[in-house]
């Protein structure tokens, strides 16, 4: 029989998988400073997406899911935008030069990021009507679009 000592152990994060129920949050809006809640949300098809300033592919992200927010919005989709920035002057920077029209909210201290799991910039989760993560994507290219669009049809059909 082997023995571990307690200094091997490590306490493991484990991650928000498809399947599970969207963690609830209350995260500041970016543009008003004005509590937003999660559950406002419900019977909402949603796209939330951990973005940062820094982070290049989310340039290219953003006039796209701003396109399909547009397209889709009538139907019942949402695009919440969780900015990880800790400086919020370089949040509003980045919304200068790429305007969206949905919701951006600030995450500065991480908080959410974390109980979220967000390891790569961007990741982004899509929840259905019923607040249940279907779909979790790391990263974005702009051919990537084509196939996050399926999904969330398909789940507003539901």
């Amino acid at each position: 029989m082997a023995l571990i000592s307690s200094t091997s152990f490590s306490i493991v994060t484990h991650a928000l998988e498809v399947g599970q129920p969207a963690p609830q949050f209350v995260l500041p809006s970016l543009q008003d400073n004005k509590p937003i809640e999660l559950k406002n949300y419900a019977g909402k098809v949603l796209y939330i997406d951990f973005w940062a300033s820094w982070c290049a592919p989310c340039r290219t992200s953003f006039p796209l899911l701003d396109a399909l927010h547009k397209k889709l919005h009538a139907k019942g989709f949402e695009v919440l935008g969780v900015n990880l920035d800790e400086d919020k002057a370089k949040a509003e920077e980045f919304i200068k030069e790429l305007p969206v029209g949905f919701t951006l909210l600030n995450d500065g201290k991480g908080e959410w990021a974390d109980k979220y799991v967000i390891e790569s910039m961007p990741t982004s989760f899509i929840v259905d009507k019923h607040g249940i993560v279907k779909h979790i994507h790391n990263g974005f290219t702009s051919g990537d679009i084509v196939e996050l669009e399926k999904t969330i049809t398909a789940l507003l059909a539901e």
